[in-house]
């Protein structure tokens, strides 16, 4: 069973969609109670970074992923804003503490002078730093579709599993162990946003 977090940041519909497509079992929760019973996470998000920290908190989320990530070794997939969450801080609308578990800050793209807009919306080409059987099966290189204002600037290159370029290369997908996160969306992406969230879903079986 896939345990999607509602914390009440966007779209978690078409995630679930895309999971169920793929016939994954799916739950739909902002409840710890219900979604302890998951065999893997995912954190989805639109959204500003502060927001979807405080309602993390105010659902009492962060203490349980805390416990179920971070110590109990489950897997989970932050996707946009849900990966940025797992960065240590941010600064959309101030300064913010994240869930801590990828070393790194969230910033504003600063692309003034180079004709790009902000924020940064539509197919881009992304680049696997190394193989990970979350991309297994896709072509390096293939597009995924973002939208985002803010990117997740590493402390660890080592976390970073792919690169994308908006004005200047940025982390387009991350890992950190049982830690995964995308900043676009695999389930707005095609066949390849697809082959993503399958893999994500066979990872850890034999």
């Amino acid at each position: 069973m896939i345990g999607i977090i509602d914390y009440g940041m966007g779209n978690l519909r078409s995630v679930a969609k895309a999971f169920e497509l793929l016939g994954a079992e799916v739950l739909i929760s902002g409840n710890s109670e219900e979604l302890v019973v998951a065999e893997k996470l995912v954190l989805p998000g639109v959204g500003a970074f502060g927001d979807g920290m405080e309602n993390l908190r105010k659902r009492g989320l962060v203490d349980f992923l805390d416990k179920e990530v971070n110590r109990n070794g489950k897997m989970i997939l932050g996707i946009c804003l849900g990966m940025q969450l797992l960065a240590e801080r941010g600064f959309e609308r101030g300064e913010n503490r994240g869930l801590g578990w990828i070393g790194g800050e969230v910033r504003k793209f600063s692309v003034d002078g180079q004709g790009l807009k902000v924020p940064h919306v539509g197919w881009n080409e992304v680049r696997f730093g190394r193989d990970d059987p979350l991309f297994r099966g896709i072509r390096n290189g293939s597009c995924f579709y973002f939208v985002h204002s803010y990117h997740m600037a590493c402390r660890d290159r080592a976390d970073v599993l792919a690169t994308c370029n908006y004005g200047h290369d940025f982390t387009a997908a991350v890992r950190k162990k049982n830690i995964m996160g995308t900043q676009f969306h695999p389930e707005k992406s095609q066949d390849a946003g697809l082959r993503i969230l399958e893999n994500y879903l066979n990872m850890g079986v034999p």
